[in-house]
Order: structure tokens, then C-alpha cells, then sequence
């Protein structure tokens, strides 16, 4: 049995293309300097270590600033944010373009982790746009822009950086201001933020609840969607180790794998997601996705040739293709509608905390305990803590809690 759909308040999903080509081109931006990171580091003379600091402080400004903006997005619009955020990525690839130093480049990293925390911005505008029952296929649609993005933009970094080193931060800072023209003149203010009813609760405290309260509603989506997140990136950290370890695959293969992970992330979020919502409802939707996530890190470390990898891989961008989307979808229901950024906010920090991390002890386990066994620790985190979404059940009024609750406890879970 399906949840049984409301009624959609606010636009039709059609509406949603200004923010679909604003996420397509600020991803863009960002993966066009990615692969170029790590050779601008060692040309400046980084080691191994401080290439690592140096990709983990985005996940660090990330974590820092997310919250924040959501707050900021809850007393004064989504659209501001979001330019905001847009501006400063665009800062970041003009440092990119012209560093001289490895310090010009954490610069860079920690002003894109900053502009990059509006992220939650962006999901609330989605919660503010489109009704409960369609959430989900938006979100699935908005991250498939961007997974789409992330696939585009290596390959024009490797064709334009035989210009010049400038070019393709130019080109990413280009995108992100492109992207601001399109939210300035297209994407209107769904939601009045002087319409609110009461002011949102301070962050410390909504994270200390999260802390303390991990098995109340929306406490334990967001665990959910962190420890999703810290498999999905443990595993991109190590697969390259693991790959060449295993079956000896090199630097001139490695990408195919890396393009198939994105080909089956743009697939699932952009065309199935939708239709599979419909069809068994978001809370199904979650927890299938957490079962395919975790038995696809599971799963890979049986395979004894590179093709079976790859089939088996596919199973862990089709969970999170189904994970990450339902469970903003279902935060953003739960929430006080006061402070729905903030708490899509806090979400991401938890997020960034999971991107910060998750690579490190990724390697170190990789390193010191076995080959496969980051696997196995990532594939169990994600289904333990998935045991959280047996407590969901589909169909139920996301504000209707314990007798006794006050409204913002029982949208927020406390």
C-alpha cells in the first residue's frame, strides 16, 4: 500500500527550471576545478597530507556556514541566500584562477565550503515551491542537475587548462555568476518570511536535541541522511585505493567507474525517482534506499573481477539516488515551517561533518586494517542506523505527535 497523496499547494514542477539550471551551472563551476586541485597543490609544493587538508576544508566551511544560512534564509528569504552563496563561489574561483600558493588555494576551498552551505537554502525554497506529494521527484530532479554537472565539469577543465592556468577557475567563476543572473531576474520568493509565526530556535539547540534526542522524528532522518552520507564518501575516498589494490585498475581507467556512478545518479534522480515515489511513497522509498546503499558497500568487496564491481556498484547511486532525496523530503515535512531552513541547514552540517571525515578514517582503516574492511563498516552504518526508518510509517499526518507535544515539537521531533 502507497502513501496516500495530498493535494500539491504552490507550483507545478515545470516551475522549477530556473533552480534545476542554476544548481546544473554552480556545479559545474565547482567540478571544473576539482580534478585541478591536487596538481596546483604539489606544483606549489604540497605533500600528500596537505592535499587532503586542502580537499576537506570545503567540507569544513560547508559544516561551519550551513546552518547559518538556513537561519539566515528563514528570517529573510530563500533568493537572497542564495545569491549570497552564489557570489561567494564565484570569490572562490577568482583566487583559484590566479593562486600562487598553497594558501591561496585553502582560501579558495574554504570560501566555495562557505558559499556551497546555502545548499539548504535551496531545499527549503523546494519545500516553499512544490506540495509534499511531488518533494521528493523535485529534489531527485535538482540533484540530478547537479550529478549531471559534476560529469561535465572535468571534462572542460581538461579542455580549457591547456590555455591557460587561469582559464578554467575564469570559466567556473563565469558559471557561478551566470548562475546568479538567472536567480536574480527568473526565481521568485515563494514564501513571505514576515508571514512567520514564531522565531526559529537557536541552532545550539536544535543540534544539542539532535544530539540528545537522536531516535525522535526528524532527529533520526537527519542520522539517516549522515550516515548515508558517510558511507557514500567513504567509499568515493578509498575506491580509487581499492580498485588499483584489487584488480590493478590505473588512473586511465578509474574514470570510467567514477562516470558510471554519475550515469546511474542522473538516471535514477531525474527519471525513476519520481515514479517510484508515486508509486510505494517516500518512507518505502528511504528505506530501500538504505538497503541498496548498504548491501552495494556490502556487496563490492565479493566481486573478484572488475566487471563484477561494476554491477555491483551500481546498487550504491541507486541508493543514494533514492535515500538523500526522500529523506530531505520528509525533514522538510516534519519541520516547523518556521524554521524549515534552519533545519535543512543543520542537516547539511551534519552532512559536512560526514564529507569532512568520512574520507580520513576511510584511509586509515584502508591502511591499517584491511583493503576491504571500510567497506564493511560503511555498509553496516547505513543499515543500522536505517533501522530508524522502520519507526516512520507511511502516510502518517507529519504533525501529529504524542498527546501532550506542542505544535513546533511535534513537527520537529523535539
Amino acid at each position: 500500500m502507497s502513501e496516500t497523496p495530498k493535494p500539491d499547494q504552490g507550483p507545478a514542477l515545470a516551475k522549477l527550471w530556473v533552480l534545476m539550471v542554476t544548481a546544473f551551472v554552480d556545479m559545474i563551476g565547482f567540478a571544473l576545478i576539482m580534478p585541478l586541485l591536487p596538481y596546483y597543490a604539489t606544483d606549489f609544493g604540497a605533500d600528500a597530507f596537505t592535499v587532503g587538508l586542502l580537499m576537506a576544508t570545503f567540507a569544513f566551511g560547508q559544516m561551519v556556514m550551513a546552518p547559518v544560512w538556513g537561519r539566515v534564509s528563514d528570517l529573510i528569504g530563500r533568493k537572497p541566500v542564495m545569491l549570497i552563496g552564489q557570489g561567494v563561489a564565484a570569490g572562490a574561483f577568482v583566487v583559484f584562477a590566479f593562486s600562487t600558493t598553497v594558501w591561496m588555494l585553502f582560501a579558495c576551498r574554504l570560501l566555495q565550503g562557505m558559499g556551497a552551505g546555502s545548499i539548504g537554502s535551496i531545499n527549503a525554497y523546494v519545500s516553499d515551491a512544490v506540495g509534499p506529494s511531488k518533494r521528493a521527484e523535485a529534489l531527485g530532479w535538482i540533484t540530478a542537475c547537479t550529478s549531471a554537472g559534476v560529469m561535465i565539469g572535468p571534462a572542460i577543465a581538461s579542455l580549457t587548462v591547456g590555455f591557460s592556468r587561469a582559464a578554467p577557475g575564469l570559466i567556473a567563476a563565469a558559471a557561478s555568476l551566470l548562475s546568479m543572473v538567472f536567480t536574480w531576474i527568473w526565481l521568485r520568493e515563494m514564501k513571505d518570511p514576515k508571514k512567520r509565526t514564531s522565531k526559529p530556535r537557536a541552532i545550539r539547540h536544535q543540534m544539542a536535541s539532535i544530539l540528545r534526542h537522536p531516535a525522535k522524528r526528524t532527529n533520526s532522518l537527519v542520522w539517516i541522511y549522515t550516515a548515508g552520507m558517510m558511507a557514500f564518501m567513504s567509499m568515493t575516498g578509498i575506491m580509487a585505493l581499492y580498485l588499483d589494490a584489487r584488480f590493478g585498475i590505473d588512473e586511465q581507467q578509474i574514470g570510467f567507474f567514477y562516470l558510471a556512478v554519475g550515469a546511474v545518479s542522473v538516471v535514477m534522480r531525474g527519471l525513476l525517482l519520481g515514479k517510484l515515489v508515486r508509486r510505494i511513497g517516500e518512507v518505502r522509498t528511504l528505506r530501500l534506499g538504505a538497503l541498496c546503499l548498504g548491501l552495494g558497500m556490502l556487496g563490492i568487496t565479493f566481486a573478484v573481477e572488475p566487471w563484477m564491481f561494476a554491477v555491483v556498484l551500481v546498487l550504491v547511486p541507486a541508493g543514494t539516488a533514492m535515500l538523500f532525496p526522500s529523506t530531505t523530503s520528509l525533514i522538510s515535512r516534519y519541520a516547523d515551517p518556521d524554521e524549515v531552513g534552519q533545519t535543512m541547514g543543520v542537516q547539511q552540517a551534519f552532512g559536512g561533518i560526514s564529507r569532512l571525515t568520512a574520507p580520513i578514517w576511510a584511509g586509515a582503516v584502508f591502511q591499517h586494517m584491511g583493503i576491504r574492511e571500510p567497506f564493511w563498516i560503511g555498509g553496516a552504518l547505513v543499515l543500522l542506523t536505517a533501522l530508524f526508518a522502520l519507526r516512520l510509517k507511511p502516510g502518517e499526518n507529519p504533525h501529529e505527535d504524542a498527546p501532550g507535544s506542542t505544535p513546533a515539537e511535534a513537527a520537529t521531533g523535539g
